[in-house]
C-alpha cells in the first residue's frame, strides 16, 4: 500500500482519469481503470475484490429499472410517427406569426420532452423535419439551427427525465419531487427561448417570415391535427402523474408507460417488426452507456471518498470563505465547464456525492438544488467542444450547414440558458411552487 495525502491523491486520481479521457479512453473506462488501480494501490490488492460488492449493491437499486423502460418508450413513440404529427400540429397553430415556425419548434420540442426524457430523439427527428421546412420559408439559418439545439435538450430536464431519476437515486431525495420541481424550469426556458426568437423575429422579419395565407390551415383542420395525439397526452399525464402525486414508483410508472407506447403503436399501425427491433437495439445501447458511466464513475468516487476526499471537498469549499451563495456559485461554475467536456451521468456520479452532503449543511433545500444542477447540466448539451446536442444536429442537416454553422447557432440559446438557470437561483420559488404545492 502507499501512503498519500489526500492533496496528492485528489491530483494523482483526477489528473490520471482526465489523462485517459484526452486520450480517447470513453469516461466509463477511465473513471472505472484509475478507481480499480488507485483502489489497489491506496488499500492493498485484496481490497479490489470489494468493487464487485459495490457495483452489484448499484445495480441491484430498484429505480434502475425505469432507465431502459422510459427509454423503449421514447423510441416506440418516435418510431409511432407522433413526433411528425406534434410538428405538424404546431406548425399550424404558431405559423402565422413571424418566427412562428422557429417558435412551433420549440413547442413542439417541448411536448415531445414530455413524452421522451432523452434529446436524441427530438433533435434528430426535429432535425430532419423542422430544419428544411426553416431553410425553405427562408429562415436565418442561425435561428433555425438555435431554436432545435435549444428546444431538443428540454427533453433531458423536462419529465420522464431519465436524469432525475438517476439524481435522485443518487443523493437519495424523491424523483416524484424532482419530477414536479422541473416542470416550471423548463416551461420557463421554452417561454424564454420563444420570446427571443419572436423578438428577432418582429425586429428583423427577415430572419423569420410567417407562412403564407395560402397555406395556412383552417380552424376545422386544426382542431383536426389535435386529434392524433390525444392518446398520447393522456397516457404522459397518467404516467406523470402517478409518479408526482406518489401513487406509482417511476419503474412502475415507466412500465405502465412502455406498454401503453406498445398499444399506441399498435393502433395507428406503426407497430412493426423492424421497429420493434430498431426501438429495442436503440434501448439497449443507451441504457447500456449509461449503467457503465455509472458502474465506472461510482468506482471511483467510492474510493475517493473512503480515503477522505468528501471531507477534504466539503473542508476547503467551507473554509473558502465565501458564504453559503458563493460556494453555490462555485459549484454552479464547476458543472458548467465540466459539463463542456464530460457527460452529464460522469458528472452526477463524480459531483453529487460530494455536493450533496455540502448543500445540505449550507441548508439549501435538496430538491431545489437537484433541480437547478439538472438545468445547469441542460446546458452542458449546447456548449462545444462536446455538446451532444450539437452533434445529433449536425449528423442530419443538409450538407451546406457547416459545423461552424452549428456552434454559432447554438451561442445564442446558450446565454438565454444561463439567463434561465441564474432565475431559478435566484427566485427558488420556480422550482418548489410545485412541489410545496403537491407534496406539502
Amino acid at each position: 500500500m502507499i501512503e498519500l495525502s489526500i492533496e496528492w491523491i485528489t491530483v494523482l486520481m483526477f489528473g490520471s482519469m482526465l489523462i485517459l479521457m484526452f486520450l480517447g479512453l470513453p469516461i466509463a473506462f477511465s473513471t472505472g481503470s484509475v478507481g480499480v488501480i488507485f483502489t489497489a494501490l491506496l488499500l492493498g490488492p485484496n481490497a479490489v475484490a470489494i468493487i464487485p460488492t459495490r457495483i452489484f449493491g448499484l445495480m441491484n437499486n430498484y429505480l434502475l429499472g425505469a432507465i431502459p423502460l422510459f427509454i423503449v418508450m421514447a423510441c416506440i413513440l418516435e418510431r409511432a410517427g407522433l413526433i411528425s404529427d406534434i410538428y405538424e400540429m404546431i406548425h399550424q397553430w404558431l405559423g402565422w406569426l413571424k418566427g412562428g415556425v422557429a417558435s412551433a419548434t420549440v413547442v413542439a420540442c417541448t411536448m415531445i420532452a414530455c413524452m421522451v426524457g432523452i434529446i436524441g430523439a427530438s433533435e434528430v427527428t426535429m432535425g430532419v423535419i423542422a430544419l428544411p421546412e426553416m431553410l425553405r420559408r427562408k429562415y436565418d439559418k442561425y435561428i433555425a439551427l438555435g431554436s432545435i439545439l435549444a428546444g431538443g435538450t428540454l427533453g433531458i430536464l423536462i419529465p420522464p427525465s431519465i436524469m432525475l431519476i438517476i439524481y435522485g437515486m443518487i443523493d437519495q431525495v424523491s424523483v416524484g419531487q424532482l419530477y414536479a420541481g422541473s416542470f416550471l424550469p423548463g416551461f420557463l426556458l421554452a417561454a424564454i427561448f420563444i420570446a427571443y426568437i419572436t423578438i428577432r423575429a418582429y425586429i428583423n422579419p427577415a430572419t423569420g417570415p410567417p407562412i403564407p395565407i395560402e397555406e395556412r390551415a383552417t380552424w376545422e383542420e386544426k382542431i383536426r391535427l389535435l386529434l392524433p395525439i390525444i392518446p398520447s397526452a393522456v397516457l404522459i399525464f397518467l404516467v406523470l402523474g402517478t409518479i408526482i402525486l406518489g401513487v406509482a414508483a417511476p419503474t412502475e410508472a415507466a412500465g405502465v408507460g412502455a406498454l401503453g407506447a406498445l398499444v399506441i403503436s399498435f393502433s395507428r399501425r406503426t407497430l412493426t417488426l423492424k421497429n420493434l427491433i430498431s426501438a429495442s437495439l436503440q434501448t439497449m445501447k443507451t441504457s447500456a452507456m449509461v449503467l457503465w458511466i455509472m458502474f465506472g464513475a461510482n468506482i471511483f468516487v467510492a474510493l475517493y471518498v473512503m480515503v477522505g476526499g468528501g471531507e477534504f471537498v466539503k473542508d476547503f469549499l467551507l473554509g473558502s470563505g465565501l458564504g453559503r451563495w458563493g460556494i453555490l456559485i462555485v459549484m454552479q461554475i464547476m458543472l458548467v465547464v465540466l459539463g463542456a467536456f464530460m457527460d452529464w451521468v460522469g458528472i452526477f456520479m463524480l459531483c453529487i456525492p460530494l455536493f450533496g452532503p455540502i448543500i445540505r449543511q449550507l441548508g439549501f433545500d435538496p430538491i431545489w438544488f437537484g433541480v437547478l444542477v439538472a438545468v445547469n447540466m441542460q446546458l452542458s448539451f449546447l456548449t462545444p467542444p462536446f455538446g451532444y446536442a450539437l452533434f445529433f444536429l449536425k449528423g442530419v442537416a443538409p450538407p451546406e450547414i457547416t459545423t461552424r454553422d452549428v456552434w454559432i447557432g447554438a451561442i445564442p440559446f446558450v446565454f438565454l440558458q444561463l439567463i434561465g438557470l441564474i432565475c431559478c437561483m435566484v427566485f427558488p420559488e420556480i422550482i418548489m411552487f410545485l412541489p410545496r404545492l403537491i407534496f406539502g
